[in-house]
């Protein structure tokens, strides 16, 4: 491990505007260690590239692509810097003018370019921001670095590409300066843009973070750290000082919108200590995330999400049959559609889907999946549902988890539970419209002000 190296990555409210900028790149000045910088798109801008993806009329891509062009513009001339910076932000306004005005019709390669714009306009200021402070600043096309497979929208990362990348081109430049690159995009090997999906800039810091062996990765977004709930459903939240890797995996993955998931998996290959703060104030401190925290309660926080399916599965053919569910997870892996809770009986099988996943960039239709299951078995769907989680540790041995749980919910339908799988959760379902009750009752309950003070 690099014992000093930090990799610092700031989100699109990071690069809001200049006085933004100017407060990021003040942290990333404050400790010579931070000699890589990832940057998400200003904010708002990946919404304006999608909109450039849809259907419209060359007006209105031309309108767009005004007001992307000039967002930037007068980031640079505030900078001070209109005309300085590499890549210009003409340059790559001209670029995308270019590009999109000659396309009919989108393509998901085509897509991915597109939204590769967003990360490359907001880099190029930031580093002339920082420039200013600390003259060995570079530069750097991730898509140099970062390389995945062709799955445009969702790209998987290729580790051992990245690293033999990393090695050769990165780390000679960490000997010159400072690094500034973008999130989010990557490459394939023949030079294809490709995405990692929202929220992919996150992502994109840990594998460099992982590829260099750094200490630590920071992550700096709009809040202090990750909290015991969200605070704008629970005014009594509270931000964690502390957690381990698993409880931060399971609190990302079930709904805290802090963190994107995968972060974790390329931080937890190589204990990567991570730190979460909000960029605008970072004295307020934020959340370490670590292997084995000093603290270890049996409930650390809970994440909810809304807008969940609930897909039952009925066909007699499991009735001690082997291979049934094989196949049903086969056709579902194939269409690259991810199961969150499972749950079984002889002839049932019911498992929830993300009703979010359709609007992932390029997610392949749920609808095709669904089609080849119903030529084998029976469906029901059940819609409008939230799926809370429990996040904590060694939940699976510790007695009266369950009988606190339903007895503050006494008056709540639970639809379905997933309980003993894993020590560090315990999931269920209850209707959308109950959610947020559900979540301030067990907040009470087990994250109260008496209880946090413990």
């Amino acid at each position: 491990m690099n014992t000093q190296l930090i990799v610092s990555k700031f989100g699109g409210t990071s690069m809001a505007d200049i006085n933004c900028m100017r407060k990021c790149a003040r942290i990333v000045a404050e400790n010579p260690n931070r000699r890589v910088v990832i940057v998400s798109a200003t904010s708002g801008t990946t919404d304006q590239l999608t909109k450039l993806c849809q259907n419209i009329g060359l007006l209105e891509k031309s309108e767009i692509i005004e007001k992307i062009q000039q967002r930037h513009i007068k980031l640079a001339k505030e900078l001070g810097t209109f005309g300085q910076s590499y890549p210009s932000v003409e340059d790559l306004s001209n670029e995308l003018f270019e590009f999109v005005m000659k396309k009919e019709e989108i393509n998901p390669a085509e897509r991915d370019y597109i939204l590769s714009f967003g990360e490359r306009f907001s880099s190029t200021i930031f580093a002339a921001v920082l420039r200013q402070m600390d003259e060995k600043v570079i530069w750097l096309d991730v898509r140099n670095i970062l390389l995945t497979d062709d799955f445009f929208g969702k790209a998987e990362p290729q580790l051992e590409q990245i690293a033999h990348r990393a090695k050769e081109k990165l780390t000679p430049l960490l000997e010159e300066g400072k690094v500034v690159s973008q999130g989010f995009i990557g490459a394939t090997i023949d030079g294809k843009t490709t995405t990692l999906g929202r929220g992919g800039s996150d992502y994109s810091a840990a594998l460099f973070a992982e590829a260099l062996s750094a200490k630590t990765l920071e992550i700096w977004t709009d809040v202090n750290g990750i909290f015991s709930t969200d605070p704008r459903i629970v005014k009594e939240a509270f931000p964690i000082p502390e957690v381990s890797f698993n409880e931060a995996a399971e609190l990302a993955i079930y709904g805290a919108k802090v963190l994107h998931p995968a972060t974790l998996k390329a931080a937890i290959r190589k204990k990567t200590s991570v730190f979460i703060g909000k960029s605008m104030n970072p004295e307020l401190g934020g959340t370490w995330i670590v292997e084995k925290p000093e603290f270890s309660p049996a409930i650390r926080g809970i994440s909810f999400r809304n807008n969940q399916k609930l897909l039952t599965i009925h066909s007699l053919d499991m009735l001690h049959q082997f291979g049934f569910l094989s196949k049903v997870f086969e056709i579902l892996a194939r269409y690259k559609i991810s199961v969150d809770l499972v749950t079984t009986s002889e002839v049932n099988v019911a498992l929830t889907l993300d009703t979010g996943i359709k609007s992932d960039f390029n997610y392949p239709m749920l609808d095709a999946a669904i089609q080849e299951l119903r030529g084998f078995c029976k469906l029901t769907f059940e819609t409008d549902l939230a799926l809370i989680a429990l996040v904590g540790n060694q939940l699976n041995q510790t007695a009266g988890i369950s009988s606190r749980i339903f007895q503050v919910l006494e008056e709540v339908n639970i639809r379905l539970i997933c309980y003993g799988a894993s020590s560090h959760n315990i999931c269920f379902l209850v209707k959308d419209h109950d959610a947020i009750t559900t979540v301030e009752l067990l907040h009470q309950q087990f994250l109260g002000a008496e209880v946090s003070k413990t």
